[in-house]
């Protein structure tokens, strides 16, 4: 297998692992800011329910804490990549993607190292009002950094802005680099996806301390928090799609035509619901199809065109990736959609009791704790793929940025990467089902620590880490 190959691998496997992490601490924080709102704003009326919010803020902030801490493993080896396996991408857009990059630590990385410490570490050391303004700070610089590298990322996608002098990018207007035209669509997809991902993280935690019997006090509201959410930010989600699909259509269209298994340019091209791409015959077998169904989705008229791979000869994404990915992320969404509504109706008719649930619709929610990850991951494989095979589209060849490191060098990082991965994966997993299992021991320790730091002591954290993958060549 060639270097190129390899390297790719290697990102994708880098990008896999890092995206987890980001797409739940993005949303996580805000949500810490909702939960330490909610109990301040019921800790003088009801002591019960304002207990039961402030446990709620201080196991997810524990959440919260792991999350972001291995965010970092990932986010130092995703920016290492960029120099040992594709030097040519800096030197020919280090000028955009540079300064980009900048920003980002200069506004993200050190809002959130500023405040990481205070909100983690703070509460009862510092005014309410500071801590809360910490927890707020924490958040906005999360969403500020997926602001800068989804800037980036989108102008990956769809470049604008810029002029090459003797092959080197260089900034014409930075107002168009920045807002370059799929970036609303992308930015705004994202931060549902990480409010998704989250709200099925806080459904399935809870319903299995339901069914363990446990965290009483908080499940059944961060439950009711999370179902509310979700089931409002899915069919919100499908609209954004929608138009981030329309956009797409018209600067990306060759990656359209991979993810729906278009071959020829037609109009009234029907809805592929199962197919399997052949890039060999350049044709699909085992077709099950809607007529016209494509066509109507993605232009909004049941004779609208849409343009084949076989005019991107040469210059398209690998059709099956694409087509299965794209089908895993929809197919996600769509259940994700049931699960959310039918669990909300459920659960307002068991007044928010989540005993009086039927133990097969909990035993749901739990199993779908990490659906968010799944439609994210292939929702980025949709986005990274679909750009084959350019790293800057229609601009810049990925195989040209590609380093001369040796293949056997690049298999052996990629199989350690690998293996380290999935080991910090199920340590994550493993980590969240104790803490899940045992809040009160959580919360408990937690209540020690405090003791033991004097009122006044400062307590910093330095470990900084990107809450959103880069774009980059996988």
């Amino acid at each position: 297998m060639d270097a190129l190959i390899l390297a790719r691998m290697q990102f994708a496997a880098n990008i896999t692992f890092h995206i987890l992490f980001p797409t739940i601490s993005i949303a996580l924080g805000w949500l810490l800011l909702f939960l330490r709102w909610r109990w301040l704003r019921t800790r003088g009326d009801d002591r019960v329910l304002a207990q039961g919010w402030l446990d709620a803020y201080r196991f997810w902030t524990k959440v919260f804490a792991l999350t972001f801490a291995l965010g970092v493993v990932s986010g130092i080896t995703m920016s290492f990549q960029f120099g040992t396996n594709w030097p040519g991408f800096m030197e020919r857009v280090g000028n955009v993607a540079g300064p980009l990059l900048g920003y980002e630590v200069l506004t993200a990385f050190f809002l959130e190292a500023g405040f990481l410490g205070v909100m983690l570490f703070g509460h009862g050391k510092v005014g309410e009002r500071v801590h809360l303004m910490s927890t707020f700070m924490v958040a906005f610089g999360t969403t500020l950094s997926a602001f800068w590298i989804l800037a980036l990322n989108s102008w990956m996608q769809t470049p604008a802005g810029h002029e090459i002098v003797d092959g080197e990018f260089h900034v014409a207007s930075w107002l168009a680099v920045v807002f370059n035209p799929s970036f609303p669509y992308r930015f705004a997809h994202m931060l549902l996806a990480s409010a998704l991902t989250c709200a099925f993280l806080l459904i399935g935690l809870s319903a299995w301390q339901v069914l363990r019997g446990v965290g009483q006090r908080s499940a059944a509201r961060v439950m009711r928090v999370g179902l509310t959410l979700a089931a409002v930010l899915v069919p919100l989600q499908i609209v954004v799609g929608d138009m981030h699909g329309l956009n797409t259509l018209k600067h990306q269209p060759a990656k359209i035509a991979a993810m729906e298994g278009v071959w020829e340019t037609a109009r009234g091209v029907p809805l592929l619901l199962f197919a399997i791409p052949d890039a060999e015959s350049r044709s699909n077998r085992f077709e099950i199809a809607v007529p016209k169904g494509a066509s109507l989705i993605l232009t909004h008229e049941a004779d609208g065109e849409i343009r084949g791979l076989n005019d991107f000869a040469g210059a398209h994404p690998p059709p099956l990736p694409m087509f299965f990915a794209f089908r895993i992320m929809v197919g996600m969404g769509m259940l994700m959609l049931a699960t959310s509504w039918l669990g909300w109706w459920l659960y307002r008719r068991a007044r928010w009791q989540p005993a009086r649930l039927p133990r097969a619709l909990l035993w749901l929610f739990a199993g779908m704790t990490f659906s968010g990850w799944v439609a994210t991951v292939a929702g980025w494989y949709v986005t990274e793929i679909g750009r084959q095979p350019y790293i800057v589209y229609g601009l810049v060849r990925t195989a040209d940025v590609v380093s001369k490191v040796p293949s056997a060098m690049i298999g052996l990082t990629l199989a350690l990467y690998v293996a380290l991965y999935l080991a910090l994966i199920v340590a994550y997993v493993a980590v969240l089902k104790y803490m899940a299992e045992k809040p009160e021991e959580v919360l408990a320790g937690e209540a020690a620590e405090r003791a033991a730091t004097p009122p006044g002591a400062i307590t910093a954290i330095t470990n900084i880490t990107s809450p959103v993958t880069e774009g980059g060549p996988a």
